[in-house]
């Protein structure tokens, strides 16, 4: 009697969870077979699988919990990856979100602006998209189409690229979301200052010493005796640059601003990422502030803006240039070097260009989308050229695409900033949401001047900060009016609290 019931147990719950076990066990048969064909990383992706299918659900349920979870997993994954608590490749969090938030706003097609997706910088990055896509005829290596390869690098660098700029164009579509997205930026750049203060203070933990020596980046971060911190990112130089442009942008948005809370709030974060910029020694760093703080006084179009901002900026560059100020500061001292034309690390780079340049003479496409030195056989005459340090991220972009490749990325980069900083200076008439924009667009061209110089432009959380965040200023026009209502709402909050303020200090006189 009991075998029977027992067995009618299992028989019912096979017919009720017979197919669910099924795709379980072909997943497992898939995941194994991934395994053996693109190792780890393949098994890993198949075995996400399920997982997606509850991320997709609860992201469709709570969607801007989602897009705020999927900033700052891409603020952080590198951090976690580094201190061993990332079991996921890197980019596969990010790409899952962004996919998921795209999907959610198709199926949801009636409640989803498309319109915001349609403006320059969607089309000059489906350029470069369509331009990636091509490269996978690319056989100037004479090794066949190596599909795998170029499907591996066109992720990385084309559609990561296009990803963000429509999720944010869907999602980032209000005042109220635009000041969320900077505080949420602000807040993280804040962490990462404090885990710089920390490594400074009370030093690496043991994932990091781990990174630094075991894994020999010491040699980058411990130069003459001069440590370069890196905070929460993946090295000092991505750390440094994008500090850098994070200062430009909190700077701006306190000089503009007419909120005395946000005023006196980014003027703080933006002195504090200052500070962080200096702790990573990296050179470049100094050179992208100054090219953000330039754009910014273009678009400005202020004269009280423009003399004491650029008084400002021509004694610092004067201290560092013509004194010896701060000189006992291994920090400064070193970003003081920048303007050493003798300098050896730049000289390196230049020895590295050179030698690159000679065997990319022939190869006006590049060696290929996803190619490097492990897919190059010795006997190959390019194999030279990708075991070279390419140190800039236009240079890595020029070996795998060649100079008509790395043409077309920065006319496409160009035309979007160009178009963006059209937006700012001609549509946007409000100063406040003025300078929202210009920070985007003076921080975006601080990042690919750093980007010439190292490679760090497509290094995480570069692309989903500063690509997204441009993308909100093609928007910004046809929020302006939404935007001064807010504006105002937050003023007459201010003069309410100051006006209480003064009441209760008169009844305390009394």
């Amino acid at each position: 009697m009991v075998n029977k019931v027992y067995s009618n147990r299992i028989s019912e719950y096979a017919h009720e969870n017979g197919g669910r076990v099924l795709l379980l066990f072909l997943l497992f048969l898939l995941s194994l077979y991934s395994f053996k064909n693109s190792g780890v990383n393949g098994m890993a992706m198949i075995l996400a699988i399920p997982a997606s299918v509850v991320v997709i659900y609860l992201a469709f349920c709570h969607r801007m919990l989602t897009f705020w979870m999927l900033f700052l997993i891409n603020y952080y994954v590198m951090f976690l990856s580094k201190e061993g608590k990332m079991p996921l490749p890197a980019s596969l969090p990010n790409e899952l979100l962004e996919l998921a938030l795209i999907a959610i706003a198709i199926i949801d097609l009636k409640e989803t602006n498309f319109k915001n997706c349609v403006n320059l910088m969607t089309f000059a990055i489906l350029g470069w998209c369509v331009f990636c896509m091509i490269e996978v005829l690319n056989d100037t290596c004479g090794l066949g189409m190596n599909v795998n390869a170029w499907f591996t690098g066109i992720r990385l660098m084309a559609f990561q690229l296009l990803y963000p700029v429509i999720v944010y164009a869907l999602y980032i579509n209000t005042p109220q979301r635009i000041y969320q997205l900077y505080k949420a930026w602000a807040f993280c750049a804040l962490f990462a200052v404090f885990w710089c203060w920390k490594q400074i203070n009370i030093g690496w933990d043991a994932a990091e010493m781990n990174w630094l020596y075991a894994q020999d980046h010491a040699r980058q971060h411990i130069v003459n005796g001069i440590i370069r911190y890196f905070g929460t990112f993946t090295d000092a130089a991505n750390f440094g640059i994008h500090m850098a442009c994070a200062s430009v942008s909190f700077f701006i948005i306190a000089i503009t601003n007419k909120v005395k809370k946000h005023k006196i709030f980014y003027t703080i974060v933006g002195a504090l990422t200052t500070w962080a910029m200096f702790q990573s020694g990296t050179r470049t760093a100094i050179f992208c502030m100054i090219a953000g703080f330039m754009v910014f006084l273009i678009l400005s179009k202020s004269t009280k803006i423009i003399v004491p901002v650029s008084i400002v900026f021509g004694l610092f560059i004067g201290m560092l240039m013509f004194t010896n100020i701060g000189q006992g500061n291994n920090q400064i001292r070193r970003m003081r070097s920048a303007f050493n034309p003798e300098d050896a690390s730049a000289n390196v780079r230049d020895i590295n260009k050179a030698a690159i340049a000679k065997y990319m003479k022939d190869a006006p496409w590049g060696i290929g989308i996803g190619i490097f030195e492990r897919d190059i056989p010795a006997w190959n005459k390019f194999k030279i050229v990708s075991q070279i340090p390419p140190d800039s991220e236009y240079v890595f972009i020029w070996v795998r695409t060649g100079w008509i490749g790395v043409s077309w990325f920065a006319i496409c980069n160009l035309i979007i900033l160009v178009g963006a900083c059209s937006v700012v200076f001609f549509k946007i008439k409000n100063r406040s949401l003025m300078g929202m924009g210009a920070a985007w667009c003076a921080s975006f061209a601080a990042l690919h001047l750093g980007g010439y110089a190292n490679q760090i432009l497509m290094q995480f959380p570069n692309i989903i900060v500063f690509y997204g965040g441009l993308s909100t200023v093609f928007l910004m026009p046809s929020i302006e009016k939404e935007y001064e209502t807010y504006e105002a709402k937050e003023i007459a909050k201010e003069a309410e609290k100051k006006r209480i303020k003064l009441e209760k200090k008169r009844a305390e006189r009394v």
